[in-house]
């Protein structure tokens, strides 16, 4: 008996709860139905005040109808009066769409329609209404980004709603940006108070209304934006210095990968690899392979490069080494020769087999957009990565060299090949894993520099001298020299750049390094060891 009773209620909850729902949605649609109703009223100061009970519902069709009514497309039928959005306007038919559920409604013929009018005062409204409809989204970021628009288009008949706004406005930072934009209509009208409030804001639109005050005839107004102007362009100054050592130490990350295999092998073996700026494109070609092998997913196309880019590098380094450099040992110049030689021989091999056309390589969504410091300063999130990057691989071959019997062996044929044979290290073994290694970091770099520019056959030979710098002055097969090297390099390269143009700039950073070789021919780190010193 108890289990029918209570069946029974059961039954009785959910029949109610049933009948419960359509009651609810039906009030929901009315909702919408006497937002759009006060919409269709004869006096013009009564659509003003629908307007703002539109905007202030925070419903998510809000901006489709005000956008629709501004655009003379929020109609209705004259048949049954619903209310409907004119998706074209073009011709006798028109196809429309219902306003409060958004499906098709077919097309229907003009003349079965009654628009709603608006004067320019409504027009003008409806603009400003566009403009700050999202200050009242639930998102954070939508409403910042409302706010931010508004700064230097509050007018007065908007700057009451924005008053209200600010009163219920909780998020500390929309609200400063509403705070801003109310203070620059505050200066517009010669409020001097309003430029405290604008002080220090990097914002281009406040620094473009500052500008306009200094040259006000209100002498106190004038005076007080000339002042917060200087203010703000001494930090400006310093956010563009900023700027600068972020691109230059990203540019050194760049020159560091590009280098630092160079300097292992350089050092280990005494090896000019003029080919070694070919190891670095067939990574950035392998980056692109991936993303031919894997469409649609970039990011992880990017991320199974790495370890294809120095497996590919690595042995296109092995073969390069038992080929051509292990018949040339001890004779420098002929090395040079026949690894320029290769370096040539494997672009044009790239050229026939792919393509003597730049490729591009997508970047991936979580490498993409900027990292906002403030309205002044921004960091490229690719740059970013990469200059994270090379500083996993330093670290990465730093513990190799150091905690590796590999690294060991390297080390002792580095300081004294002779002695290093003689306590029965093969310095041949040695030399093969190396040029591997060195090969491989080349082909890392590739994988980094895919995402920063287009990959094309000639990709390596914008890095090969670059490269060759970096070693010398941060001092032969000595990696913290490399990292160095490397990271002073691109910060001297971009400061010199803006006044000194690119060329020159490397002109100058040339002769730098000379003038430096005479100083102290070993580079900044120099190699310890007999062989060093000899």
């Amino acid at each position: 008996m108890a289990p029918t009773v209570m069946t029974r209620i059961v039954t009785l909850l959910l029949s109610c709860l049933l009948a419960w729902l359509p009651v609810a949605a039906s009030a929901q649609e009315d909702n919408g139905q006497a937002l759009l109703e006060a919409l269709d009223v004869r006096a013009f100061s009564e659509k003003a005040a629908a307007i703002e009970d539109v905007i202030e519902s925070q419903d998510p069709r809000a901006n489709a109808w005000l956008e629709a009514l501004l655009d003379g497309k929020l109609q209705r039928l004259k048949d049954d009066g619903s209310f409907v959005i004119v998706t074209d306007n073009v011709g006798r038919q028109w196809p429309v769409e219902d306003a409060l559920s958004g499906e098709s409604l077919g097309e229907v013929s003009r003349r079965d329609l009654d628009r709603i009018t608006i004067n320019n005062a409504l027009r003008g409204q409806l603009r400003s209404a566009l403009s700050m409809i999202d200050l009242f989204a639930e998102s954070r970021e939508a409403r910042q980004a409302a706010a931010q628009k508004l700064i230097g288009k509050v007018d007065a008949e908007l700057s009451e709603t924005l008053e209200r706004r600010l009163e219920s406005e909780e998020d500390d930072q929309v609200r400063r940006r509403l705070e801003q934009a109310m203070a620059v209509y505050r200066l517009e009208q010669g409020d001097v108070q309003a430029v405290e409030r604008l002080t220090g804001s990097l914002n281009s639109d406040i620094r473009v209304a500052l500008t306009r005050a200094s040259q006000s005839d209100d002498a106190a107004v004038a005076d007080a934006a000339q002042r917060a102007l200087v203010s703000i362009e001494q930090q400006l100054k310093l956010n563009r210095g900023l700027e600068t050592l972020y691109f230059g130490l990203s540019l050194g990350s760049v020159l560091v990968l590009a280098a630092i295999g160079l300097a292992i092998t350089f050092g280990v073996m005494g090896v000019i690899n003029m080919a070694h700026g070919e190891l670095i494109m067939l990574g950035a070609y392998t980056t692109w392979a991936m993303q031919q092998l894997l469409p649609g997913q970039p990011g992880l196309a990017v991320i199974l490069s790495i370890p294809a880019g120095f497996l590919v590098a690595a042995l296109a380094g092995i073969a390069i080494e038992r080929s051509v450099i292990q018949f040339l040992k001890g004779r420098p110049l002929e090395t040079l020769l026949a690894t320029f030689g290769v370096s040539l021989i494997l672009q044009q091999l790239v050229r026939t087999v792919i393509s003597p056309l730049n490729r591009t390589v997508v970047t991936p969504e979580w490498m993409s957009g900027s990292l906002v410091i403030n309205d002044a300063l921004s960091l490229t999130l690719n740059r970013l990565y990469v200059l994270g990057f090379a500083l996993v691989v330093f670290a990465g071959l730093m513990l190799v060299m150091r905690r590796t019997r590999l690294g060991l062996e390297v080390r002792a044929v580095t300081q004294n090949r002779a002695m290093a044979r003689a306590m029965g290290i093969r310095a041949t073994r040695v030399d093969i894993l190396t040029f591997a290694l060195g090969s491989g970091v080349a082909g890392l770099a590739g994988v980094a520099l895919a995402q920063l520019t287009n990959v094309g056959p000639n990709l390596g030979q914008s890095y090969i001298i670059d490269s060759f710098m970096v070693v010398v002055f941060g001092g032969v097969g000595n990696l913290w020299g490399t990292l160095v090297a490397g990271m002073s390099l691109g910060i001297i390269n971009q400061v010199l750049e803006p006044w000194a143009g690119a060329v020159l700039a490397k002109i100058l950073v040339l002769v730098f390094i000379i003038l430096f070789i005479q100083k102290r021919p070993r580079g900044l780190f120099p190699q310890k060891g007999r062989a060093a010193e000899g």
